[in-house]
């Protein structure tokens, strides 16, 4: 059954049978949404990356919520990890086959963000 919105003589609005789960839209928000999770799928895009360099692009995240969303990702099948033998152990993270379907839309949120003026970006963090 689909999702329908009512509007009484008030012109208040009631939903009669709403989605029993989430649109399109929001999942792929729970998903792409969580602050940082677009950035490390875009660092990994070319090549796998090693958690400490992939901890410095990112910039203002700490290490503990790098370690976080990567936990998030790789559960989701989005990024993968590898554990590197050869002197110190160290751990290198890759995007996966489906991560790389996220990149066509990451980009096209690129796109859009560069059209946009500088000073909206500034408001956005308030």
């Amino acid at each position: 059954m689909e999702a329908r919105i009512e509007t009484d003589a008030r012109g208040r609005k009631t939903v009669e049978n709403p989605c029993a789960t989430p649109c399109p839209i929001e999942r792929g928000m729970r998903i792409l949404g969580g602050k940082w999770t677009g950035s490390i799928l875009w660092h990994l895009k070319d090549e796998p990356v090693r958690f400490n360099d992939l901890a410095r692009m990112i910039g203002g995240a700490s290490k503990k919520m790098v370690t976080e969303r990567l936990r998030q990702l790789e559960a989701r099948g989005l990024v993968a990890r590898r554990v590197v033998d050869g002197g110190p152990i160290t751990v290198e993270y890759s995007i996966t086959p489906l991560g790389q379907t996220a990149l066509e839309c990451l980009d096209a949120l690129r796109r859009w963000a560069e059209t946009l003026p500088p000073d909206m970006v500034e408001m956005g963090n308030a």
